[in-house]
């Protein structure tokens, strides 16, 4: 690509160096003295290069640039492309190329930094001599000398340490790259590295903080402000002194000016445009922290902490920011709620998963993540209570030998444990008799479904639990269909989920794509289900649950249309839930305490969960169609094992 394929249309036409007087009243020194001594030095310095090349044999090999990818920010959108969080460690940088870069900026940057760009190989010799000179009076480095390309190795490689050996390693390694990589290539890479202030690496980021707008469309007085930046970004940042920039600004265009690469009119005109800042974005806050906590937690475990913060990773999650919103707003107001009604310090988790896909579509891990980023929806393990009987009693559906209208004795009995006997109760401490599955488990009672997980194994109900994704330490004892273990509400989501997608099962994600920054795919999260449950047994458990809403202990989640769920109350009412579904949409809501302390006295997932579960699911659905789930009869019953 020519000069003016890279500039713009006006191609760079000083060649005398006029206008830097560098050694005005030093000495004794004459204006032809001091010529004579740059054109000496100039020679001495050029011709040297050749031996010093020789003798630099330890420097980097500037080849394996052909393959350089800078460190690059990551950024999370929603799913439909709105952007949630980036994540990067040091250098905040979004890389683009050459032809997307504002011609404005290119012209304002080599008039400031390397006027000669085009012209020389990696070196102006002119330049260098001055250095020299100025140098050699001064008695220590004052001066660089440095063109775009020796700025660009002395980033990559080179110690900031200013002497006159690494200005030689500069001169070298920049002759060097000129050597395998075009004008271009190096001028792109250069934009793309060099720091701008404020975290800001590369020309797009730092476009879009100062002025709110791709690199491609600074406008003159924008780029020649972004240029003036370079030597001291902080220093002549607009956001630390408006004026400070406001002068540089103007050298910029003095020397672009001079240069003859823009006229007196875009000179005037650009120093009366007026400049709208945008605003420091590097490490900023999330706009939906839970959600992009987890993204960030599922990129570092699949790729690494490493590419995660470098790798600039383009991730489009399975949540629509409105959604999550709507989600978040609800849990705010239920915990102000429960707060009228006596639970004090009460905790919230909310989960909604599509059963369909498992694509997480709201994730809620606490009352406020400003206040605590711990995520009580994907790290926190609490009792479900009897939110965990669905699972027995689809393990008894899945053997064979029951149907919901099997019958069960809801009458006292005791079991012999390893630490004596053990003698389960009903919540309400009475027993009423022979009593079919449905009304067992819609009116939550704990003897029959002890019963139940006796008659089938509690080893086939743990197994059942690993299925569904339930990775807790679990033990076959007497009182594990009580749900006396460990869950999140993200597992409980995701095993209802695929209850009601009749057994068929994706893992569950927050993340629906990853690219890299070039477009590549990376990561395809494109639902693949595998049958993992028996469809008969689930359609069944999905049935019973349904009588758990219309006439059991959940009544206060009917919503007015199909819906199945289990409430879930623990001992001494230390974690209350309700978990329910409908064909398109599964949510687990979760109270408690951070510090495992009662919630308060006959605190329940049916009195006190139901309700904030109905809401959410009733905004949730709002433009959503009705939909039956699949009776059991459609689909054949598993043989008695």
């Amino acid at each position: 690509m020519s000069s003016s394929s890279a500039l713009g249309d006006k191609k760079p036409q000083d060649r005398a160096s006029s206008g830097f007087e560098f050694l005005k009243g030093v000495g004794q020194v004459t204006g032809g003295t001091l010529l004579s001594i740059t054109m000496l030095a100039s020679s001495i310095v050029a011709g040297g290069l050749v031996g010093l090349a020789i003798s630099f044999r330890n420097l980097p090999d500037v080849r394996q640039l052909r393959n350089f990818f800078p460190s690059e920010t990551t950024y999370i959108y929603d799913v439909k492309g709105k952007l949630l969080t980036s994540i990067h460690g040091e250098a905040n940088r979004e890389v683009v190329p050459l032809d997307r870069i504002s011609p404005n900026l290119k012209r304002a940057v080599l008039a400031s930094e390397d006027s000669h760009f085009y012209d020389h190989h990696g070196i102006n010799p002119v330049g260098v001599g001055r250095a020299v000179v100025v140098n050699a009076v001064a008695g220590g480095v004052k001066e660089g000398g440095s063109t775009v390309t020796m700025q660009l190795v002395k980033n990559l490689f080179l110690s900031r340490k200013r002497a006159f050996t690494r200005k030689l390693a500069e001169a070298v390694l920049a002759i060097r790259l000129e050597q395998i990589l075009n004008k271009d290539q190096i001028l792109e890479m250069y934009l793309n590295q060099v720091y701008w202030g404020h975290n800001n690496y590369g020309v797009q980021t730092a476009a879009r903080s100062y002025f709110n707008k791709s690199s491609e469309y600074l406008s003159l007085g924008e780029s020649a402000m972004m240029a003036g930046l370079i030597q001291a970004p902080e220093e002549f940042s607009p956001f630390v002194s408006m004026k400070l920039a406001k002068q540089k600004q103007k050298e910029v265009l003095g020397r672009m000016l001079e240069l003859n690469w823009i006229s007196q009119s875009d000179y005037d005109d650009a120093l009366k445009q007026e400049i709208k800042l945008g605003r420091i974005k590097s490490f900023q806050g999330s706009a939906l922290p839970y959600v992009t906590n987890t993204v960030a937690q599922e990129l570092a475990k699949k790729f690494g902490r490493e590419t995660l913060l470098k790798g600039g990773m383009r991730v489009q999650t399975t949540v629509d920011a409105n959604f999550q919103i709507m989600a978040e707003e609800t849990v705010t107001k239920w915990h102000k709620t429960l707060l009228d009604q006596g639970l004090s310090k009460n905790q919230m988790a909310l989960v909604a998963v599509d059963p369909r896909t498992h694509f997480i579509k709201a994730l809620v891990g606490g009352i406020d993540p400003k206040t605590s980023e711990f995520n009580r929806a994907t790290q926190s393990q609490r009792q479900p209570g009897s939110s965990f009987k669905p699972f027995v009693y689809y393990t008894a559906f899945a053997s064979g030998k029951y149907a919901p209208d099997s019958t069960v004795d809801d009458s006292p009995v005791s079991y012999r444990d390893g630490n004596g006997w053990y003698s389960p109760r009903n919540y309400d401490g009475s027993f009423r008799g022979s009593m079919p599955i449905r009304t067992a488990l819609a009116q939550s009672r704990n003897i029959p479904v002890i019963k139940i997980g006796k008659a089938v194994g509690m080893n086939r109900v743990i197994e059942t639990c690993r299925t569904l994704g339930i990775t807790s330490p679990m033990e076959p004892v007497t009182s594990l269909p009580l749900g006396a273990i460990g869950v999140t509400p993200l597992e409980m989501a995701s095993a209802y989920a695929t209850f009601a997608n009749y057994g068929w099962q994706s893992p569950p994600t927050v993340i629906a794509r990853v690219t890299d920054s070039s477009g590549n795919v990376l990561l395809d999260n494109t639902p693949k289900p595998q049958l993992v449950l028996d469809p008969w047994a689930s359609a069944a458990i999905i049935d019973v649950m349904r009588s758990v809403i219309n006439e059991g202990t959940g009544k206060g989640a009917a919503i007015g249309r199909p819906a199945a769920g289990k409430t879930g109350t623990t001992s001494s009412e230390k974690d209350i839930w309700f978990v329910g579904t409908v064909p398109q949409l599964t949510t687990a809501v979760w109270v408690g305490r951070d510090d495992n302390r009662q919630l308060a006295d006959h605190a329940t997932g049916g009195v006190m969960v139901a309700p904030i579960w109905k809401d959410f699911m009733e905004k949730a659905l709002k433009n959503v169609p009705v939909e039956n789930f699949k009776p059991p009869s459609q689909f054949s019953r598993p043989k008695s094992q």
